[in-house]
This record gives C-alpha cells, structure tokens and sequence, in this order.
C-alpha cells in the first residue's frame, strides 16, 4: 500500500442509527459468489463483469420505490455479449434484466440474479433519410437524440419528462411518451423498425425482407404460438372490440395485445409486443425511428385557476383549439417548484387548492402561430382565471427564456416534489389515465382519495391526454405506513377501473408496482393471454420475471426501498438518474445518484457491519477521488443537489491535521508556490518528458495517486516572468491574469503572443483598455483549495482574492475581467460561503467578468475581423455552463472562423485543474464521445478559454487547444 493512503474509516458514517430491515445482508458483503464470476468472467472476459460488493449496491436502485440487489452486473458491449449471457443464463437456469439509463419508475431495471448494463457500450444516432428516420442505439438519450436531429428540422416523437436521462432503448421497452406523444406520437405509432435478440439468442431484424423466413427456421415453434394467438383473438369479436377500447386512451400496462391485431406475421406482430414489453421478451439492440416537424414558432402560457377540477375542465377546449401540449400542475406541484433555478419565489405563497394548466402551440410557421394564438384568445375570454401571487400573469408568451423556464418548472415535477417530501420516506409515482373527457371529475375522486388515506400528494400530469401522475410519501421501514399505502393503492386501482374504465399505467409501464392489479384492469381472459404470450417468446421465464406479470397479489409491496437520512445536501435525492448523464466519471466508477445511493446502504448498515467495511474501502476511489468535482450534477438536478460539493467535503474529512496545515501554508505563502511552480515547469521543459513520466510514476506508486500528479506530454512550457505593461488611469476593467495562465505558457506550437498580451491587445484595439493590477502575484481564485477540500486554505485565499479585487476595482467601481472560466466562477461564486461577513458585503460590490463575457460584448462590436480560418471545433466547459456563457464562446469563435461546430457529445473534460493529471483515466473516460467526434475530421482550430481543460483536451484529441481569444486576437490583428 503507498505511504499516506488515505484512512477509509474516515467517511464512516457518524450518527447513531438502527439497521434497516432491507439492509445488505453480510452474507453478501463479498460480492458475486465465486463461481458465477469466474464463469462469466471466463465467458466475457473479466473486464465485463462487476462483482465487488460496491458494484452491486449501486447498481439496485433505480428512480422507483423499489430495491433489489443482483448477483453480478455485466456490462455487455455487443450483441455476441447479449447473446453469450441469454445462452448461460439458460444453461444454468438463471434469470436476466437489462438496464440502461434507471430512469424506470415502477422497479424495470432492477433484478435480483444477472444484471445486464446496456447503456455504456450502447451510445450512437444515425441520421437517415434528411432526418426523416433516426437509427438509434437502446444506450442513446433522448436528448442526444434530438440533438443529433435538429439540424434538419426533425424530432422524435415520444418526448418524456426524463428526456435528459432516459435512453431510446429504455423508451421503448416502456413505450414512454411525454408531453406531447399521447396516443398517435409514442413509440409504438412511430417506430419504422428495431432489431432485438430473443430469449433464446435469435435476433430479429424487423426491416430485413427476409425476417420472416428465418425467424420461421430458427423458431418454428415461437411463430406457430404468435399465429395461434393471433387467430385466437381474431375470433373473437368481443375481444378484438375490448383491446382497441383499451387503447383509444393511454395505456402501458400489460402487453401491447393489439400486435396481434395490428401485425399479419410474426415478425410484424413481435415489432408491436417489444414495445411496453419491458425487457420481459428480448433485448432492444437498435430501433429505427420515423421523426416529426421540429416546430419552431411556439406560444405559450402558465394559466392559473381556482381548483384542480377546475383547470381540468378547461383541457377540452385548450385540445379543441389546436394545443399539441397541456400540462396539469397543482397547488404542491407549484409550491414544491420554487426549488427549481428561475421558477418565481413568490409561487411559493400560492394557496393549496391553485392549480395551473401549462398551454403550449407549434406551429411550422408564423401565419399558423398567430392563427393558434387568436384561437387561444377566444378560449381566455372565457375562463375565470386568478392572479394569487404577482408574478402570474396568464398571458400567452414567444420568449424563449420564459417559455423555458415553465417547461423546466413543470419537468421537475416529480423531483422538486419528490425533494420536499419529508427526510426519511420513500416516494412512489403512479401515472393513470381516464377518457380525457371525464379527468375534471377524475380529479375530484382522487383529491377525496388522498385525503381519505392521509396523503398530501401532489398531481401533475399531461392534461391534454387524459393522463395524471400523482406522488406519494411513505416510511417504508414502518409497517403501519406501508399498510396505509397498500389500502390506498387497492382503493385507488378499483376507482380507476371500475369508475372510469381507465389504464392503471398510461406510459410508466406496468412494472412492479402495478402487476398485481392487472387482471383488475384487462380480465380474466386478456391477462391469461399476456401469460401465454409470456410462455411462448420466453418458455424458461428467463427474463425479467415479476416485472410484468405476478401472481402474487402482494408483489407491489415486496422489496420496497427505505431512504435513511444522509448529509444535508443530498438527502433530497429520489435518486431518478437525471445527473447521470453529465457526470465525467459515469463510464469509469460512480455517478451522482450512486454516491448517494452508496452511502445510504452504508446508513442501513450496523455500525463496523462487514457491508459497510466493504463499502468504506472502495468508496474512497470510486466515488471520492474520481469526482472531477465539477458540479455540473447539479446543473442537471432539478433540484439543484450537487454531489461534487458533498465529495469535495469528504475530500476534506479524509485530510489529516497536518495535511491541512500544509495547504494552508502554501496559500499564505502562495507568491512563492506559484513562482516555484513556474520555474518547476522550466525545468521540466529541460529535462524532458520521458525521464518525468519516469519519476512521476514512481512517486506516485509510493506515496499516493492522489497527491502526486502524473507529468503528462501535452503541459506546455512556463508562462513569461513578467505579465504586460498595463496603465491604470485610461483603464475601464481590471485584467486579473488567472494563476494558471501566470504558470503556464501558451501551446508549443502557438507563435503569437501569450494569453495576457492577447487580452491587453485586444482591450487596447477595441478602445477599451484593462489595467493589471502590479501585486496579482500570490493571489488566486481559492479553487485549488476549494475542489480538493482543503477548507482552512480555501478561506484564506478567498478572503485575500476579495480584499485585493475590492482595492484594484476601486469598491466594485470597475469590472473584473478573469481569463479562466473556471477562475471566473471560483471568484464570482464559489468563494462566497468562506468570507467573513465584511468580505462577503465587498464581494456583492464586486462586478466579475469572465473574458469570454467581455470579449464577446465588449470588445467584439468594436473590432475588425481581418481574417479567418476555414473551420473551428469548440470546447465549452463546465464552468462555462455554470456561469451561461457558453453562447459567448461559440459567437467569439464564429468571428473567427467560417464554420464553427459544437461537438453533440462536448461535456465536461474532467481535468478539473490537476485532476487529470492525478487520475489520467478519469479525463480518458470523460473525453471518450467528445473526443471520437472532433478527430473524426479536420479542423483548422480547436477553441476553449481554461487553459487546463485546454491540456486535457489536447491529450483526448491529440489535437492542439487555445484560447478562442488567441484565435480572436489574431483574426483582429492589423
């Protein structure tokens, strides 16, 4: 072991708790038993497998109410994988579950035997036809989808609030919908064709001719039973009659039966059962999507009424207007809100029985928009609409930005709700649907409902469809409330079906919770069809068993998830996965919601239990050091948890006493560190790469990873001793030159002049002149300190950063310009909570610019473009996305080329100052999509503005990153 490795007992929780009943049990504390990962392992390969103990906690929870902890998790990387694990599963008879993003609400993308991760491996759009059809790998977002069809004007059709997160394979298998998808825009009306593999590891292309004739040679025996069936059900008429019936509104609960009457073959009636099957009948590998009209003329308003009832009732005329959305949010879907960035304080003050319709048009151009808009006007004279708080307004509205923030507002629905429940319960989401016609009165019975069990839960859902999404909280460590759960649940599923004839499940899929009350719904004779479904594509009940189909009329209350309480700042996490995405570290450890997920195991747990030992020992690497601490988790929460503020504090209670002491001599002394710095890069750029990579390497085998960089080939050579003449009388902004830039010079093979003289220049050329301050030495954003926890350094430098900014800006009288984006926001927001109470009054004086901000605002009007190369790539980074001025970079950089490209995949480097030179395979990992996408062709320019994420790209690329104001400087140059 190296010397100073960090002690793992220092993150043992320290409060007193009792053990919870669905805790790890010790018999599992070792993992996959031995033989079934050496037999994977022999079978896949030993990098396929994940068997550590920490591996399989974080994998068995998802965004459900629901826990259950595999065997082993196998990360498959192709279709030969998928296929080797169905053959093994059934020699041995074991069971199988896939999972891609564990976004699923209802317990689909847990299992209790063999796990099959089908995110990593699984990523990639490819845009046919124009965009009029997409062929999408199951691992891809949403999201990323959209993204990739934009440019040609297309969408996809099913557009769920978890678009973020959820992934195309998992949207299927769900036949997930969202806002606007409703009935004739889901995936099972838009997809063209899929490939999947069967139980039995056939796989099945719908699209090739000839599917049919094989599939008839590989499996005889499946297509007689699909055909049997079909006839089955064709003759009866009213049988036939009930399925279309079920269908006419949203439904996903049980199997699609109207493949049968939908699909002449088998392989066209398969096409229809893979979707909503939820993985109980094969593996998605690829689906083909017909896309829609992207329109972008939009009109939109927040309306607000009285009652729930009473916004329901609107709902028919706002469809009968031509809206393609209206959302339902109540009185504590509102109130809740106020967590979410940019939704109005003043909503938290609204009465309980508010509610308010989310009304939104499209329109392809702006004579059809206005035609909408004059439609809804006439639908706004007559309702009796209120005004509780005084930001409501309900007025139609074309700014995006508004617009934005009510979709936001109304996407965080069931996290914003979910993170104000009490600490310490656990939350389920039901999701019905009744004849869109009666949902006012649909409404009334389920406020009675709730009341009548002791819920406060909160309604939203997608209006327009007849469809409402309700949440409620319980103790499931405490049998009384589980109790009270399962009275409500029985009463709620007969209300449903016998009082409205309407879909236990609309678009959240069966899943655990709703499989008991199936047969309520469908009868007798359709639920013993979907059995016998079951029996022919899947005769060994190999996959997914209990997911859709249980006779177990308890089965919704069986493995129930208990939420104990962690530290403050991520105890609200419902753990829905909508962070996974932007994570650097999501293909190389943990993510947000598995650091959280872990360490509420380890608060399950005895105190000194085996589990937790295990857990305490891997936790240290694969959730603590490989945090790039970006925080860009909590841009994606809807919350606003942020994960890498809770893993820079951990980082912190791993210090010792006298590893603090030290850091905080080096911020008292930092004059002399950051000359020492630049002088050690000197002598770097002597001695040579090899013989460093040598003596790095060494060191850090015998002291610690985490302590000692890696001397990577791509860090430049020292920055000039000396930064430009500069005079302070005609300035209009204070220059602060970021340490880094200070340390670090310009690319090997830049010939122009450095960062520093860059900015002066162009300030200079634009009439705009900056001053640099002759004492910046020594000073620093505190950002060092800050990502690595080192908390008494971190408030020394600061408190010194703001003093000396306040002096050089004469009390806040002139901007500071910062020529880092990750120094900006150090400087501008992450110093604030560790000022003292007269610094922090300095600091709300002060005026922070990042360069990009100035540059792009200031300077650029008033500048000459002379010249421009052909082609750049563009880099924007997380502190970028913190402070929202990603658009600055990408304006710069189009003045200074012809065409300017925004990678899809761009994401957060994870360099994160020296992180990537402490853990190189986190920036690897981090870069991986990113980085395939920028070399796969030429560019004449690489752009960013944070020089060490500027390295980190250089080493994923290979390619050389500046400044994007390098590149202006020479593109203005006379």
């Amino acid at each position: 072991m190296p010397l100073l490795e960090p002690n793992p007992q220092a993150l043992r929780p320290g409060t007193k708790r009792s053990p919870a009943p669905d805790r790890v049990p010790e018999l599992q504390s070792r993992g996959t038993p031995r033989r079934l990962r050496e037999e994977l392992e022999e079978l896949l390969g030993p990098e396929k497998v994940l068997s550590n103990l920490s591996d399989l906690v974080r994998y068995a929870s998802d965004a459900s109410p629901y826990r259950f902890v595999p065997r082993v998790v196998v990360v498959a990387e192709d279709i030969d994988d998928i296929s080797a694990v169905l053959s093994y599963a059934h020699g041995k008879g074991r069971e199988v579950v896939f999972r891609a993003a564990g976004t699923s609400l209802n317990g689909q993308a847990q299992g209790e035997d063999i796990l099959v991760d089908v995110r990593r491996h699984w990523v990639g759009v490819e845009v046919l036809d124009g965009g009029a059809r997409a062929r999408i790998r199951p691992g891809t977002t949403v999201v990323r989808a959209n993204a990739a069809l934009a440019p040609h004007g297309r969408v996809l059709g099913p557009d769920p609030a978890s678009a973020i997160a959820c992934t195309l394979g998992g949207v299927v298998a769900n036949n997930a919908s969202g806002m606007t998808a409703g009935t004739t825009r889901n995936s099972y009306r838009t997809l063209a064709s899929l490939t999947f593999v069967l139980p039995s590891g056939t796989v099945v292309d719908t699209a090739d001719p000839a599917a049919d004739e094989e599939l008839a040679r590989a499996e005889p025996r499946l297509c007689a039973g699909l055909l049997a069936l079909k006839a089955e059900i064709e003759a009866d008429a009213g049988l036939t009659a009930r399925i279309r019936a079920k269908y006419a509104i949203k439904n996903t609960n049980g199997y699609r039966l109207d493949a049968f009457l939908d699909g002449s073959t088998p392989v066209q009636i398969l096409r229809g059962l893979m979707v909503g099957s939820e993985g109980t009948f094969g593996f998605i590998a690829e689906t083909v999507f017909d896309t829609l009209p992207l329109d972008r003329e939009v009109s939109t308003a927040l309306l607000f009424f009285p009652s729930l009832p009473a916004a329901a009732a609107a709902v028919p005329l706002f469809n009968e207007a031509g809206a393609l959305a209206v959302e339902l949010m109540d009185g504590n879907t509102l109130r809740a809100s106020v967590s979410v960035a940019g939704v109005p304080a003043d909503w938290a003050e609204l009465p309980k029985e508010t509610a308010a319709l989310l009304v939104e048009f499209r329109a392809p151009d702006a004579a059809a928009r206005e035609a909408y808009e004059r439609a809804a006007d006439t639908v706004l004279a007559g309702l009796d609409l209120v005004a509780p708080v005084a930001s409501v307004d309900n007025a139609f509205t074309r700014d995006p930005k508004t617009v934005n923030g009510y979709w936001k507002a109304r996407k965080a629905f069931v996290t914003a709700v979910g993170g104000s429940r009490p600490s310490g319960t656990t939350l389920i989401t039901e999701d019905f649907a009744v004849p869109p016609d009666r949902l006012a009165e649909a409404c009334a019975e389920l406020l009675d409902l709730q009341s009548r069990h002791g819920f406060d839960a909160a309604v939203a859902g997608h209006a327009a469809h007849g469809n409402l999404h309700f949440l409620l909280a319980f103790d499931a460590g405490d049998r009384s409330d589980v109790e009270r759960y399962a009275a409500f649940m029985d009463e709620f599923c007969k209300l449903t079906v016998e009082r409205f004839d309407g879909s236990l499940k609309a678009e959240h899929a069966t899943g655990r919770n709703i499989a008991p009350f199936l047969e309520l719904e469908w009868g007798t004779q359709a639920t013993e069809l979907m059995w016998r479904t079951k029996e022919v594509i899947d005769p060994d009940g190999v996959l997914a068993p209990r997911i859709v189909l249980d006779r177990d009329p308890q089965a919704h209350l069986r493995g129930l998830k208990t939420i104990p309480k962690v530290e403050l700042i991520a105890d609200p996490c419902i753990e829905c996965g909508f962070c996974e995405p932007t994570c650097p570290s999501h293909d190389l450890t943990t993510t947000p919601r598995q650091r959280i997920v872990l360490r509420r195991e380890m608060m399950r747990q005895p105190d000194g239990s085996p589990v937790e030992a295990r857990l305490l020992e891997a936790y240290g690497y694969d959730a603590v050091d490989t945090c790039a601490g970006d925080s860009t988790c909590k841009l994606a929460c809807p919350v606003g948890i942020d994960t890498g503020a809770l893993m820079k504090d951990f980082r912190h209670q791993r210090h010792s006493p006298r590893e603090e002491r030290i850091a905080a001599l080096a911020a008292r002394n930092f004059r002399a560190v950051e000359a020492s710095a630049r002088l050690a890069v000197a002598a770097a750029d002597r001695i040579g790469d090899r013989v460093l990579e040598q003596v790095t390497g060494a060191a850090r085998k015998a002291v610690r990873p985490d302590l000692v960089p890696e001397w990577l080939p791509e860090i430049p050579g020292p920055a000039a001793r000396r930064l430009p003449r500069t005079h302070r009388p005609a300035a209009v902004a204070v220059y602060y030159p970021a340490c880094v830039n200070r340390i670090f010079g310009a690319p090997d093979n830049h010939d122009g002049p450095s960062l520093p003289e860059a900015v002066v220049a162009l300030s200079a050329r634009a009439g705009k002149p900056v001053w640099i301050p002759d004492d910046v030495a020594g000073t620093c954003c505190a950002t060092i300190w800050h990502s690595k926890g080192y908390r008494l350094g971190n408030e020394i430098m600061a408190n010194r950063i703001v003093e000396a900014a306040w002096g050089w800006t004469a009390g806040g009288k002139l901007p500071l310009v910062v020529d880092a984006s990750s120094c900006t926001l150090g400087i501008a927001d992450e110093v604030v909570p560790y000022l003292t109470d007269d610094n922090r009054e300095l600091h709300a004086e002060l005026t922070v610019l990042d360069s990009l901000v100035w540059a792009a605002d200031e300077l650029l009007p008033r500048l000459e473009i002379r010249r421009r190369v052909t082609s750049a790539v563009v880099h924007p980074t997380c502190s970028m996305r913190h402070l929202g001025d990603e658009e600055q970079l990408t304006r710069l950089a189009e003045a200074c080329a012809e065409e300017v490209v925004v990678p899809t995949d761009a994401g957060c480097c994870a360099f994160a100052g020296d992180r990537g030179m402490l853990h190189p395979e986190l920036t690897a990992s981090a870069t991986a999509r990113e980085a395939a996408e920028v070399t796969a062709r030429s560019f004449d320019a690489h752009l960013s503005a944070n020089r060490m994420c500027e390295i980190g790209m250089d080493r994923a690329t290979g390619r050389s990153y500046r400044s994007v104001l390098l590149a202006l400087e020479r593109a203005t140059r006379p």
